[in-house]
C-alpha cells in the first residue's frame, strides 16, 4: 500500500524537477472533501487579494508580495513602477559597487557588507545568504539584535578586514525599529571612533518620508530604496528586502524572482489536485486538526538549507499564530515550526521523534543534486551523497513505523531559482492555511504588544535611574517613590547593577535586596 499511496499521494512539476510527497500524512479523501468550501475560498480570497482587495483590515491595506514576482498582477500602473523602478535601480547600484564607480571613501571597491535590521529584514537576507552565499561578491555580516556584546562581535570582525571597506545597509520600513535604530547607532559610533564618515558608506532601505528616510537624507548616506507598506517582514525578502543585499552580493536576483514566479503560476491554479501550497495547507490542517495541536518539524537534507527552518519559523508562526479570527471569535491559532538540518538531527531530536511524544509532523527537504564537484568513494562504491539519502530516507521510514507522519518536499538543488521557488510555496502554502481557518495572516498584534510592553519598562527604568540616591533602597521603597510594580523596579535595579550603574547589597531576598548610587 505504501507505493500505491506513493503514487496517489506525490504530486510533480517535472518542468521543474520539484516533487511533494504526502504520501505518509495518511489524509483520507473524504477529509479533504469535507474542506471543500473552505478550500474554495481560500482560493477566491487569494485571487482577491492578487487584485488589490483590502486583505489586511486591521491596517486598512493591501497586500502585494505575490506582485513583486509579476508586477503585471498589480492593480495600477503606480504599483507596477513602484516593483519595476527599484528593481533597476539596484541592479544598477550593485554594478556600480562591484565595478567601483561607487567606491569606498577611502578608496578601492567595498569588500564586505553589514546588514542592519530585525525580523524578516534580516531573516530573509540571511537565509539568502547561506543557501547561495559560498562566492558572494561582497561578504555579509548582520546586526540582527540589539545585543551590544554580539555587535562588538561582528564589528570586530569586519575591522580585520577593513571597516573603511565596509557597506553598511540599515532596513527599517518606519525608521523606528529600536533595534535596528540601535544597530545604526553602535555602527555609526564605530565608524566615526575609526574616523570614517557614516553616511558615505551607508545605504538605507525604508519607507518613503519615514525617520529612516529623513535621516539617511540628512546624513548623506549613498542610496536610499523604498520599502512598500503593502509588503509584510516576513514576506519581504523578494522585495528591495532581500534583493538589494542578494544583488550585492552578486546573486542572480532575477533567477530568485523567476523561481518564485513559476510556482506561483503552479498554485495560482483552483485546483486541489494539481495544487502544491493546497496541497500543503491541507495537509496542515489534518495534521493539526485545524487547530495546531502539532509542531512541524522542518529537516532540510543540504547544509545550505538549515536556516530555512528558522526562516519559515516566522513566516508561519506570525502568520498563523493569532488569539482572534476574522469574525472576532478567540480561536488560539498557530502552528509552532522548529528544525534544524539532516542528518546532524539524527544525532539530537529525532530520537524523541521516533519514540518519543507523538506531537509533531515532519517536512523533509530533499535536495537530490549531492555535490557540483566529482565524488568521491567514502566506502566501496557509495559516496557521502548516497549516505545523505539513505539517512534521509531511513529516517522518514523510522518515522513512519512509529506512527509519526511526514511531507517530503524535492528539488534538483540549491540555486537562486529553487530557493525562490521553496519561498513563494509556502508563502502561498500560508495564505490558503489562515484562509481555511479564517485568520488574518498579515498583521501580528502580539510583537506590538510586546513592544509596548518594552515601552513601558524603558520609561520605568528612567524613572528608577532618576530615584536613586546616595542612600541604600529598597525595590519597594523606590516602587512605592515612583508609582510603579515593585517586580518591575526590581528587575529595574539588578540590571542598572549588573552593569555599573548601581550597587547592590544582597539579602536574603530579592526585598531585602537594597540598591544605592
Amino acid at each position: 500500500m505504501s507505493w500505491q499511496s506513493y503514487n496517489h499521494r506525490t504530486l510533480r512539476y517535472p518542468q521543474f524537477g520539484f516533487s511533494l510527497d504526502l504520501s505518509l500524512m495518511e489524509i483520507e479523501p473524504a477529509y479533504e472533501e469535507q474542506l471543500t468550501p473552505k478550500i474554495t475560498h481560500a482560493f477566491s480570497a487569494l485571487a482577491a487579494l492578487e487584485d488589490g482587495a483590502i486583505a489586511n483590515p486591521d491596517e486598512g491595506r493591501m497586500v502585494g508580495h505575490y506582485w513583486l514576482r509579476n508586477p503585471q498582477l498589480a492593480p495600477t500602473a503606480e504599483l507596477r513602477g513602484a516593483i519595476t523602478q527599484p528593481l533597476e535601480a539596484l541592479k544598477s547600484f550593485a554594478a556600480q559597487i562591484h565595478s567601483g564607480a561607487i567606491s569606498a571613501p577611502s578608496g578601492g571597491k567595498f569588500s564586505q557588507l553589514l546588514l542592519i535590521g530585525i525580523g524578516g529584514s534580516a531573516l530573509g537576507p540571511q537565509l539568502v545568504n547561506d543557501a547561495l552565499g559560498g562566492d558572494a561578491k561582497l561578504p555579509i555580516s548582520f546586526f540582527d539584535n540589539t545585543d551590544p556584546e554580539g555587535m562588538e562581535r561582528v564589528l570586530a570582525q569586519l575591522s580585520k578586514n577593513g571597516l573603511g571597506k565596509t557597506l553598511v545597509m540599515v532596513i527599517s520600513k518606519s525608521g523606528g525599529t529600536a533595534e535596528t535604530r540601535n544597530g545604526m547607532l553602535e555602527a555609526k559610533h564605530a565608524f566615526e571612533k575609526a574616523g570614517l564618515d557614516f553616511g558615505r558608506h551607508a545605504v538605507a532601505v525604508t519607507g518613503v518620508g519615514s525617520k529612516l528616510d529623513a535621516y539617511a537624507t540628512q546624513h548623506q548616506f549613498l542610496a536610499r530604496f523604498p520599502m512598500e507598506d503593502w509588503v509584510g517582514g516576513r514576506t519581504s525578502v523578494l522585495s528591495t528586502v532581500g534583493l538589494v543585499p542578494a544583488a550585492l552580493q552578486g546573486f542572480d536576483v532575477d533567477a530568485l524572482l523567476a523561481g518564485a514566479a513559476a510556482m506561483d503560476v503552479e498554485t495560482r491554479k483552483p485546483e486541489l489536485k494539481s495544487n502544491a501550497a493546497m496541497q500543503l495547507a491541507v495537509a496542515w490542517h489534518h495534521a493539526c486538526n485545524g487547530r495546531g495541536e502539532k509542531d512541524m518539524v522542518v529537516l532540510p537534507y543540504k547544509d545550505s538549507l538549515v536556516l530555512f527552518s528558522k526562516y519559515l519559523q516566522q513566516l508561519v508562526m506570525e502568520s498563523l499564530g493569532k488569539r482572534l479570527d476574522l469574525d472576532g471569535q478567540i480561536v488560539h491559532q498557530g502552528i509552532a515550526v522548529y528544525g534544524n538540518k539532516g542528518s546532524t538531527d539524527q544525532h539530537a531530536y529525532v530520537q524523541q521523534l521516533r519514540d518519543g511524544v507523538n506531537n509533531f509532523f515532519a517536512t523533509f527537504i530533499e535536495v537530490r543534486k549531492g555535490r557540483r564537484g566529482s565524488a568521491i568513494e567514502v566506502d566501496l562504491g557509495t559516496t557521502s551523497a548516497d549516505y545523505l539519502q539513505g539517512f534521509l530516507r531511513g529516517t522518514r521510514k523510522a518515522l513512519s513505523e512509529a506512527g509519526r507522519k511526514s511531507i517530503t518536499i524535492s528539488i534538483p538543488e540549491v540555486t537562486p531559482f529553487y530557493l525562490g521557488l521553496l519561498i513563494a510555496l509556502f508563502e502561498r502554502a500560508v495564505t490558503f492555511y489562515a484562509s481555511i481557518v479564517n485568520i488574518n495572516a498579515y498583521h501580528q498584534p502580539g510583537v506590538e504588544a510586546g513592544k509596548l510592553a518594552a515601552g513601558a519598562f524603558l520609561e520605568t527604568l528612567n524613572k528608577v535611574r532618576g530615584n536613586l540616591t546616595a542612600w541604600e533602597k529598597t525595590a519597594e521603597e523606590v516602587a512605592t517613590a515612583i508609582g510603579a510594580d515593585p517586580e518591575d523596579v526590581y528587575h529595574c535595579l539588578t540590571h542598572l547593577a549588573a552593569n555599573g550603574d548601581v550597587q547592590i547589597a544582597l539579602g536574603k531576598t530579592p526585598a531585602e535586596d537594597s540598591f544605592m548610587l
